[in-house]
């Protein structure tokens, strides 16, 4: 499930952590960087299992329309699509994939505020309306609505991320990247008829990824940052930015310890990063003292990288 990109931001948090609070036993760094990894697919099950609770939210305001004094005649005779949407019966029919999010706590009932604010705010939009009056009654049609509702309705949600940072510390700033695997895996799941919980990480050998690059940043931050501060003129460690001293230990770090990543790829990925985890200028800061200091270490043999085009 995880990129390397998702690896990268990981370490980094980590690195940074022993940069602010001292030294931690490597074990226990590398311990808990699995256990963060592992974290993501547990968001993933926990905001899978949203469009169930959204249902149960719609059917309930069905309910109370039916049971007035003197209901409409929509509310006598409601429009039913969305309850009965097809993909949503899928996931509450998949008993493995409920009863594991239950016995993990990754359910929805503490929050039940949220989802009802959440589902008022999704029939007010142009997209639910068309799904609606739309007489289509496909799976294909009932994904597409959700994938809308992932699309629409989860990014920037201040709401939905102060929930996320109450039930687990690991899941901070994952929620944009998980919900982009839920969209991905959607069709699938309405293919196959069942939801295959993700493994953690892509390929088995970002595990291994992963624990080498926190192990060796660990192990050579003090080497790594000492040759930061040579290669800044007039300036010493205390004044280095935090965040990005981790993030070009880090960066040194990839380019020596994986010969089978280019240069550009890792120069790039840090920077990137930079510019969520750091300062307006950390990106230009982070960008000319990596390349600097990486084609020097190139030259004095410290890098070796095999392959067409992985050293430019």
């Amino acid at each position: 499930m995880l990129n390397r990109r998702l690896i990268r931001v990981k370490v980094f948090k980590l690195l940074f952590g022993k940069a602010m609070q001292g030294d931690q036993p490597l074990e226990q760094a590398e311990k808990e960087l699995i256990l963060s990894c592992s974290k993501t697919v547990d968001l993933y099950c926990f905001l899978l299992g949203l469009p169930s609770v959204l249902k149960e939210v719609a059917q309930a305001r069905i309910e109370a329309g039916k049971k007035k004094f003197h209901p409409t005649p929509q509310e006598a005779n409601p429009n039913t699509k969305f309850v009965d949407n097809k993909f949503i019966e899928l996931l509450e029919n998949d008993s493995a994939f409920n009863t594991m999010c239950s016995k993990k706590g990754l359910v929805w009932g503490e929050y039940d505020s949220f989802v009802k604010k959440l589902f008022a705010s999704i029939v007010t939009k142009d997209y639910y309306q068309e799904y609606m009056d739309n007489p289509d009654r496909s799976l294909k049609g009932d994904a597409e609505l959700v994938k809308r509702i992932y699309e629409e309705e989860l990014e920037d949600n201040g709401a939905l991320e102060d929930i996320l940072e109450e039930m687990s510390i690991y899941w901070m700033d994952d929620l944009a990247y998980t919900v982009n695997v839920i969209l991905k895996n959607i069709p699938t799941i309405a293919r196959k008829g069942s939801v295959e919980v993700p493994k953690t990480f892509l390929k088995e050998d970002d595990r291994e990824y992963a624990k080498k690059l926190l192990t060796k940043s660990m192990l050579n931050y003090d080497e790594y940052t000492e040759l930061i501060s040579s290669m800044v003129s007039n300036w010493d460690l205390e004044r280095l930015v935090a965040t990005d001293l981790a993030l070009i230990v880090m960066g040194v770090t990839e380019a020596v310890a994986f010969e089978s990543i280019p240069l550009k790829v890792t120069i790039n990925e840090f920077v990137d990063i930079s510019k969520y985890y750091s300062t307006p200028n950390s990106k230009v800061f982070v960008n000319g003292l990596l390349d600097r200091i990486l084609q020097q270490m190139v030259k004095e043999g410290k890098i070796v990288k095999s392959g067409r085009g992985l050293v430019e």
